[in-house]
């Protein structure tokens, strides 16, 4: 049996669920910044990384980067969490 395309409204509550139920495993205020940060780069799959960035690493630092990030072209811009990482990795260097 084939499964039909569901609306995307449907999918998007799928998904919202899915998130909401997660943050339910979060302890720390450190891991829920890393989620939020994930999500706000889209990528998903590295939220370990994320999590231990702000676990680790000076929170000025972090902003820094990612309001580099959100200030670039959106249209322009095809992988944020690489810009990301690649500006944290300046800030830390002239730190």
């Amino acid at each position: 049996m084939i499964n039909k395309p569901g609306l995307i409204k449907d999918q998007l509550e799928k998904y919202k669920k899915t998130l909401e139920s997660r943050q339910k495993y979060v302890k720390n205020e450190y891991q829920s910044y890393g989620m939020e940060l994930a999500k706000e780069l889209g990528d998903w799959k590295g939220r370990a990384i994320y999590m231990r960035l702000a676990k680790n690493v000076d929170r000025k630092i972090i902003e820094k980067a990612r309001y580099f990030v959100k200030d670039q072209d959106k249209s322009k811009l095809q992988t944020p969490y690489k810009l990301f990482m690649w500006k944290l990795k300046e800030l830390r260097k002239e730190q």
